[in-house]
C-alpha cells in the first residue's frame, strides 16, 4: 500500500495481503450470533441499590455493560462525534502530519496496533490523545478541524466524571466503600482512541482490531449507532453487541480484574469490520497513575481467600503490554502469584 493510514480515501477491491489473517486466526463471521442479553444499566433510575447490584452482576458474569442516563449531554456526544468524522475525513497530506508508529507518544495519528511489531496488520486507522491533565495535552491536539480542540475537552471532562462514578458503583458492588478503587489508582490518566474502520474488501479475513483485554482500569465506548462492530467473548463463544441508542459501553480492564482478586473479568473483545460501511467509534480510557501499587484491598482476602495476583506498579503493567502482541495470552497472567 503506497500510503501509511488505509483512511486515504481509496477503496480496496480485494484484501493487501499484510491484513490477511491465517486461516486458524479468522472471525469466522458467519458463527456470530448477537449478545441477545447485554446488562443495559439505568444510571439515572434513582435506586442505588438496584444499580450497585445490576453492575456487579454485569462485572462478574460479562466484563462488560451498557450505561443509559449516565449524564453526559446528548450534544457532547454528537458533537464528539462529528468531529471525529470530519478529522477522518480530511485530506491524507493534512491527516499525514500528525501520524507516528511510536507507541509512547501522547498524541499521534497511527494505524493497526503496533505497526513496527506485528506481522499481519490490522484494518484500523486511530487518533490517540492523551486527555488528562487538558491543560498539558490540549496544545498538541489537532487544529483541525478547528474546532477539533474545545470539543473534544469538553467530552473528554464528561466522560471522566461518568468513569468516576462507575468506579465508585464497582466499588461499592465488591462491599467496599465507595471511593477505595479511586484512592487505590491515585490521580487517573485518561487518554482516547479514535477508531476509523473505512470499508474493507474481505471483512473475513482481517480484524479492526483481534480479541484482546484492556490493560487499563475502565474503558468507556461510544458505539457508532449505524454500523456494529464490537464483539465479546462469553462462554467460549463471540457475539455481536448491538449499538444501544444513548449508551456508552463500558468495559472492564485488567487493573479492575487485578483489583477485585479475580471477581470481575476483564473482558475479552474484538472489532469487526463491514464491507460496505465506515465505522467509528471513540474508546475513552481511565488508567492508574504509574506509581500506583495494585493490590487487592484487605476485605477482599479477609475470608481466607488467597491473594490472586502479585502487588505491581501501573508503570509496570504498562510495559509489559505494549512489549508483547496485542492477541497473545492475557497480560494479568504474568502477575499471578
Amino acid at each position: 500500500m503506497d500510503t501509511k493510514v488505509i483512511s486515504s480515501g481509496v477503496r480496496h477491491t480485494r484484501l493487501p495481503e499484510s491484513y490477511v489473517r491465517p486461516e486458524s486466526e479468522r472471525p469466522n463471521l458467519s458463527e456470530v450470533s448477537d449478545c441477545q442479553n447485554v446488562p443495559v444499566i439505568d444510571l439515572g433510575s434513582g435506586d442505588r441499590t438496584l444499580i450497585v447490584r445490576q453492575v456487579g452482576d454485569a462485572c462478574r458474569d460479562y466484563g462488560f455493560f451498557q450505561v443509559i442516563n449516565h449524564g453526559v449531554p446528548k450534544d457532547v456526544v454528537e458533537k464528539m462525534q462529528n468531529v471525529a468524522k470530519e478529522f477522518f475525513n480530511l485530506p491524507v497530506e493534512e491527516k499525514l502530519k500528525l501520524y507516528s508508529d511510536d507507541p509512547s507518544k501522547t498524541m499521534r495519528l497511527s494505524t493497526s496496533f503496533n505497526v513496527k511489531k506485528e506481522t499481519v496488520h490490522n484494518w484500523r486507522d486511530y487518533l490517540r490523545l492523551h486527555c488528562y491533565p487538558l491543560d498539558k495535552y490540549v496544545p498538541e491536539w489537532p487544529s483541525n478541524p478547528p474546532l477539533f480542540k474545545e470539543t473534544v475537552s469538553n467530552y473528554c471532562q464528561e466522560v471522566r466524571e461518568l468513569g468516576f462514578r462507575v468506579e465508585e458503583i464497582i466499588s461499592e458492588s465488591l462491599g467496599l466503600y465507595k471511593g477505595c478503587f479511586k484512592q487505590v489508582m491515585g490521580e487517573q490518566g485518561q487518554h482516547m482512541a479514535v477508531n476509523y474502520y473505512p470499508p474493507c474488501p474481505q471483512p473475513e479475513l482481517t480484524y479492526g482490531l483481534p480479541g484482546h483485554t484492556d490493560p487499563n482500569a475502565l474503558t468507556i465506548l461510544l458505539q457508532d449507532l449505524n454500523v456494529s462492530g464490537l464483539q465479546v467473548l462469553k462462554d467460549g463463544k463471540w457475539l455481536a453487541v448491538k449499538p444501544h441508542p444513548h449508551a456508552f459501553v463500558i468495559n472492564i480492564g485488567d487493573q479492575i480484574q487485578a483489583l477485585s482478586n479475580g471477581k470481575y473479568k476483564s473482558v475479552w473483545h474484538r472489532a469487526v469490520v463491514n464491507a460496505d460501511k465506515p465505522r467509528l467509534s471513540v474508546a475513552s480510557f481511565l488508567c492508574p497513575c504509574d506509581e500506583a501499587i495494585l493490590s487487592a484491598p484487605k476485605p477482599l482476602t479477609d475470608d481466607g481467600s488467597s491473594v490472586v495476583y502479585r502487588d505491581f506498579t501501573y508503570a509496570e503493567y504498562y510495559s509489559k503490554f505494549w512489549s508483547r502482541n496485542l492477541d497473545q495470552e492475557h497480560c494479568l497472567e504474568l502477575f499471578k502469584n
